[in-house]
């Protein structure tokens, strides 16, 4: 099978939005087909690959399995493209990725059920994240960076920040289309041409995200490899990108950091988290109980900022151990289209065997499920939403994170406490502190090590304020004008007003 090209002539400078006929930028996508996407064309490979469908176990459509020498002509392509890319005006370049954002939300149905079909999540939570990956392009995109400017009699200082160079953007299999969107937005307003390269678990939304791209940007401006475990050594090790953008595993962040410092390239690191919700003797416990559960097991747990720890004052935690247990129990399983379902399976079956390995702890550390604890039979990588009362402070569920529906619950006595324990961990993501007293609450969350807390909620993300995490979580902020500023360098101007 031959590579098929897409028409795009808008490498020249200033043609952002010109090259592709009108008719093709309206034009259905084609959901049967999936490509890798190298200098605006889309090619296929000799050797193919199929991701599994984790509701059925079923094979997907095959996508491509890259080759080093892909990843060095899409290298090649992008390094070129940044010569004039990088020149486009900003106001250009805002244009192209609006175009982009109203395309992404006409395709909207199409991504909705290639991400129940490829990730596993329900319907309704798939479209949820296609809002949110829209929203995420447009408020990029509209986001300035101006220069900053102080003058005295004798000379303008000017800091402006320039553009880095070729990007490569790592996506995970969780939310595979919202963060490629927000790697790709923030990477293409600030002038770096970007690769995308999304997990072998999920590849197929993220080629066809870029695939519609082609539309509204220059050859090689947006480009997607789908590959491999090779793929990420030859993206990170490669001499051409300037900066790697990755989320995932803390653990493969530490492999990425690595390979990234060969050639000192710009990282971005949005790792894993271990996040503590702090439930203080005042609240409404009918209130909260139910929204810690929904923070707790949305996406099935497989969220980097979803609730890891439920820390609950003892004067209350039988009360609420039995407010969330009833809400949990209301919290349906199963394929993303039945009626109803709140929680898919587990993405694939490596993280459910890892998932799995908690569950074969209750038994042998004695520990209390309050509710769930056994798994179903049959196909399907689900999990049961569970609940452990109680566990050990040294046990694993309290100090790993599984990223799957099973979470501690855990007692304080002081506020001073419930700080110590949640600070007790490698990681700082996110974390919450629920009160009515909010002064008290503004006061815990201030001592919180985490790089994002929250007040009577969770997970109330705003895609213009900066995220990032501290300790192992991560590695600088993805998001607003300091995550536009990690793709560029800092430059100071000290410009003179008169002759020598």
């Amino acid at each position: 099978m031959s590579p098929s090209a897409i028409q795009n002539d808008n490498s020249a400078l200033g043609g952002a939005t010109k090259g592709a006929q009108e008719s093709n930028k309206t034009t259905p996508l084609n959901w049967n087909t999936y490509y890798n996407v190298i200098n605006g064309k889309l090619e296929t490979t000799q050797e193919t690959r199929c991701s599994i469908n984790p509701a059925t176990e079923e094979k997907n459509l095959p996508v491509p399995v890259s080759t080093k020498g892909d990843v060095d002509r899409a290298m090649e392509a992008a390094q070129a493209a940044f010569k004039t890319w990088s020149k486009v005006p900003y106001t250009e370049r805002r244009k192209a990725l609006l175009e982009f954002a109203d395309a992404v939300e006409a395709e909207k149905e199409g991504f909705s059920k290639l991400l129940v079909q490829e990730q596993g999540k329900p319907m309704y939570w798939a479209r949820f994240e296609m809002d949110l990956a829209v929203k995420s392009i447009q408020s990029t995109a509209n986001l300035d960076l101006p220069e900053e400017v102080t003058e005295d009699d004798n000379r303008k200082i000017v800091i402006r920040y320039v553009p880095l160079g070729v990007a490569v953007g790592i996506v995970p299999w969780n939310y595979p289309i919202l963060l490629a969107c927000g790697k790709i937005a923030a990477s293409v307003l600030t002038g770096n041409p970007i690769l995308i390269k999304p997990s072998p678990f999920t590849p197929a939304g993220a080629l066809k995200l870029v695939e519609l791209a082609q539309r509204f940007l220059p050859p090689a401006v947006v480009q997607a490899l789908s590959g491999d475990d090779n793929l990420g050594i030859w993206l990170t090790e490669h001499p051409i990108p300037a900066k790697i953008s990755f989320t995932g595993s803390t653990a493969t962040g530490k492999k990425v950091m690595g390979s990234a410092a060969k050639t000192l390239k710009r990282i971005t690191l949005e790792l894993g988290g271990n996040d503590p919700a702090i439930i203080c003797d005042d609240v409404d416990i009918e209130a909260v109980a139910p929204q810690i559960a929904t923070f707790a097991f949305l996406n099935s747990g497989q969220i980097c900022l979803a609730v890891k720890r439920i820390l609950v004052h003892e004067k209350i935690i039988d009360q609420f151990r039995d407010a969330i247990v009833r809400h949990t129990k209301t919290l349906k399983f199963g394929e993303g289209h039945e009626e109803g379902v709140f929680l898919g399976p587990v993405q694939n079956s490596m993280q459910y065997e890892r998932v799995k390995g908690f569950f074969s702890e209750i038994e042998s550390e004695g520990m209390t499920v309050a509710v769930g604890g056994t798994n179903p039979t049959g196909k399907g990588y689900f999990i049961t939403p569970t609940i452990i009362d109680r566990p050990a402070e040294t046990s694993r569920i309290v100090h790993e994170e599984p990223f799957g529906p099973i979470v501690p619950l855990l007692s304080f006595s002081t506020d001073q406490e419930a700080i110590d324990k949640a600070n007790n961990t490698l990681y700082g993501l996110g974390g919450s502190v629920w009160s009515k007293d909010i002064d008290r609450a503004n006061n815990i969350a201030k001592q919180i090590e985490a790089g994002t807390v929250w007040v009577n909620a969770h997970f109330a993300m705003e895609s213009h304020i900066p995220f990032g995490g501290h300790k192992n979580s991560g590695m600088g902020v993805e998001q607003g004008v300091s995550g536009l500023k990690s793709y560029c360098n800092p430059q100071t101007l000290y410009l003179a007003k008169s002759k020598i």
